[in-house]
């Protein structure tokens, strides 16, 4: 089948490969090269990296407006029998997409988490279970049709960034599915029940704390959800350390009794157990120093020599 690929960020990476090996990419869309590090450098968006590497005979297009209209035409001109588009970062107009197949992969079961960061929220909110959804492109964000799913456990250890390559991984073999089914006239469109809806609001640099005084469990939802960006951080001896990796269920026994010690206070510096709300622990596993690598909780203890009953404080991201 000949396919025109929408996308931008590298949760499409995976599926543009598979498509690459399995159909013919007839045309691939992407954003604008972007200034990017210190040195502001331009740099393309994954799509559009490695499509120039691995694809140089295919038309790559870096578009500011997709919908413009000479633009639109020439889309439009290019054979395909399918669109796909991933984390493309541009809504597709009607004037676009009229009589056209044109599919989104997105990270969850919808329509519980439509919107712009559903790894996220999941997470955030404790869900057990998360997946990717194949749906049609429709008027309202998110809330097309949908084509077909895949679903994935929620492990408590991962953070957002693992969770995410995880389900990017997971998205060929659902993409494939469709195209499949779509070519033998098999598909079967199910509506998105609207008293399921669940929106996945926009995440920024203002999230990116950790409130000790919350129980141990919603503390290992935000770190992990928030991980690797914005990421979280605590105040402690007056800077702020970033919270990379934790635990709930510690090896010490003093994970299994309640405490009485105010909320970020270190109970024990080995294990790395700080007191929650609702006399819950937190175990710190892996944890980032202003100005330093990642590193372990005990690498970290060991060196700046802590010592039980010191306590964290509550950070406040520049802008929150």
């Amino acid at each position: 089948m000949d396919v025109i690929f929408f996308g931008s960020g590298a949760f499409g990476l995976p599926t543009l490969q598979a498509l690459s090996r399995e159909h013919r990419i007839t045309c691939i869309v992407t954003q604008p090269d972007k200034p990017a590090g210190r040195g502001g450098t331009l740099t393309p968006t994954p799509i559009g990296a490695w499509a120039a590497a691995n694809l140089p005979s295919v038309p790559l297009l870096k578009l500011e407006n997709v919908n413009e209209p000479g633009v639109l035409a020439a889309i439009r001109d290019t054979s395909a029998g399918a669109w796909v588009v991933i984390a493309f970062g541009q809504k597709l107009s009607h004037a676009l997409l009229a009589d056209r197949f044109a599919i989104n992969l997105h990270a969850s079961l919808l329509p519980r988490w439509r919107g712009a960061a559903p790894i996220n929220w999941a997470i955030l909110a404790g869900d057990k279970e998360t997946g990717n959804s194949v749906i049609t492109l429709a008027d309202k964000m998110d809330a097309g049709l949908v084509l077909g799913q895949s679903k994935r456990t929620i492990d408590a250890s991962l953070t957002i960034g693992e969770l995410h390559d995880l389900l990017s991984a997971d998205g060929p073999a659902l993409v494939m599915d469709v195209l499949s089914r779509h070519s033998a006239g098999t598909l079967s469109p199910q509506t998105q029940d609207p008293a399921q809806v669940t929106l996945a609001r926009k995440l920024s640099r203002a999230d990116g704390f950790v409130d000790f005084a919350q129980s141990a469990e919603e503390c290992r939802r935000r770190v992990h959800g928030l991980t690797p960006w914005p990421g979280v951080a605590a105040m402690f001896r007056g800077q702020a350390i970033k919270i990379l990796r934790v635990g709930v269920n510690a090896a010490s026994h003093i994970a299994q009794e309640t405490h009485v010690a105010e909320s970020g206070t270190i109970l024990d510096v080995t294990s790395g157990l700080v007191a929650c709300g609702t006399g819950t622990t937190l175990a710190l596993i892996e944890v980032q120093p202003p100005g330093k690598k990642a590193m372990a909780w005990t690498d970290y203890a060991r060196g700046a020599r802590v010592a039980a009953g010191e306590r964290f404080e509550k950070f406040v991201p520049q802008g929150a």
